[in-house]
């Protein structure tokens, strides 16, 4: 629900004039400085009352008696979702973004260029998350034995991509076995995500058990532990850790090791963007993140899903300070995210 106070045109024209002056200078704002943006010919008084009224609503606050105002998280919100979701991609922004993922042809090099250019657009990190293994798509499987039993999976997707997990089973293999599950994995379900390979072998194995018990059932045991230990080998991408934490945002030293904490260890990072999944809006945006660390309050994300045949597969994003260039992250993070799906459709 909207703020009372932003009901009026000039309140939310003053505050996203004086949120823009504050992302780009660092500086708290005087009503001086709003006048010069504004095309509207308003008094100092007059934009000292709006400001006044939309401190009192809790948008903006003043860090000393005589200085200008400076943006409160609900104020960012307002600018992100409200402002900067309508903005459109520049022109310089759309060529360079292109220009930064031609010749890309693999999995990997799309990912660490939409990696880089996410990072460079927000001054903070630059996310891609991998697939979660159940919608990754089989092109074709290899499985080894190794001398204790366990059984080496090895999982490629289109692009190159390769996941592989070592599975102790229930049951001991031998090497045979091994190489007849995989060879009836790329016969039967080559181009197959391995959810949908994982519900037809359970429909096969209830309607026709006796002729699909013994390699359904073998590739079922060895597929399953691969999708229910998803979440701890999802492949993140980071881009941008060095920029982050050396901006003025975070001078703390719990706050940057708890934050590269969470880098490092990435699940975090993982359940965040993730929520951009359950989210109607094309562009997902959220202000103060404390699941990240202490120093949350300070963080932003802008995050998009990406989609393989009109298919959900993962989400990138940005994870910046909260003086961030909105408009320019929320139209190059859909931009990238387009260009990304685009990408993988074709490999």
């Amino acid at each position: 629900m909207r703020n009372p106070v932003l009901q009026e045109r000039r309140h939310r024209q003053i505050l996203a004039d004086l949120v823009r002056t504050y992302i780009e200078t660092g500086e708290p704002v005087s009503s001086r400085a709003i006048s010069r943006r504004l095309e509207e010919e308003l008094s100092a008084a007059t934009i000292r009352n709006v400001m006044a009224d939309l401190e009192d609503a809790g948008l903006l606050y003043q860090p000393h008696t005589s200085a200008g105002r400076v943006p409160t998280a609900t104020a960012y919100r307002f600018f992100a979702q409200e402002i900067a979701l309508q903005a459109t991609l520049s022109r310089e922004d759309r060529e360079w973004i292109q220009q930064e993922f031609a010749g890309a042809s693999t999995t990997t090099e799309i990912t660490e260029r939409a990696g880089h250019v996410l990072a460079q657009v927000s001054k903070g990190l630059g996310i891609v998350i991998a697939p979660p293994i159940a919608r990754a798509v089989l092109e074709h499987a290899r499985m080894w034995l190794l001398p204790d039993g366990r059984v080496v999976v090895v999982l490629i997707s289109p692009g190159g991509v390769t996941r592989d997990k070592v599975l102790r089973p229930q049951r001991r293999f031998t090497q045979a076995e091994l190489d007849a599950t995989s060879e009836f994995l790329n016969r039967e379900y080559s181009g197959w995500t391995l959810d949908a390979i994982r519900g037809d072998l359970l429909q096969k194995l209830a309607s026709e058990r006796e002729r699909y018990d013994s390699l359904a059932g073998s590739a079922l045991a060895l597929c399953d532990p691969v999708m229910r230990g998803e979440e701890l080998t999802r492949q993140v991408h980071v881009e941008g850790a060095a920029q982050i934490i050396g901006s003025p945002e975070f001078t703390d030293q719990m706050q940057i090791r708890e934050l590269l904490s969470a880098i490092e260890e990435k699940h975090r990072l993982i359940s965040v963007l993730n929520a951009c999944i359950d989210t109607p809006e094309p562009v997902h945006v959220q202000i103060g993140i404390k699941e990240i660390s202490v120093g949350g309050e300070n963080l932003a994300l802008i995050g998009a899903a990406y989609t393989h045949h009109d298919e959900v597969q993962g989400t990138l994003g940005v994870l910046g300070p909260t003086r961030m260039h909105y408009e320019r992250a929320v139209t190059a993070v859909a931009y990238v995210a387009r260009l990304f799906s685009d990408a993988l459709t074709k490999i």
